[in-house]
């Protein structure tokens, strides 16, 4: 499929909104649990966006409600500027939806622990730079 002009504008519009929208949530987690240690306003964050993905996609597969340019500004750049994470969440429960289970596994395993690895590794070489 070729990419124009009009996807990319709704892709980052909604890109745009959901940066905007994660960044205004999540301070409003935290300023309800101010005194926690634990990352309260990503994992609501991303427990909602994959809620919200959950939602959409099920809209898209079983109902045919939203249309391509629709998906594109609130799956994609919404829920993609709010949290990747529910992109993920999609993707691997759709790969289970399929019956491609390994897939799926390696999926988690691969984004989770290589993604940390990542973070750490990252970080490690700034401390040496």
């Amino acid at each position: 499929m070729k990419t124009t002009l009009i996807q990319l504008l709704l892709v980052g519009m909604g890109g745009f909104l959901g940066s905007i929208g994660r960044y205004l949530f999540t301070g409003a987690v935290y300023r309800i649990f101010q005194n926690s240690a634990f990352p309260s306003g990503t994992a609501v964050v991303n427990i909602l966006g994959c809620f919200v993905i959950g939602i959409s996609s099920g809209l898209v597969d079983q109902r045919q409600m939203l249309s391509p340019e629709t998906r594109l500004f609130l799956l994609i750049g919404l829920l993609g500027g709010f949290t990747t994470f529910s992109t993920f969440g999609y993707e691997t429960m759709a790969l289970i939806r399929d019956g491609q289970l390994l897939s799926a596994g390696a999926n988690v395993l691969i984004q989770v622990i290589a993604g940390l690895a990542a973070v750490f590794f990252g970080y490690g070489i700034v401390r040496y730079i």
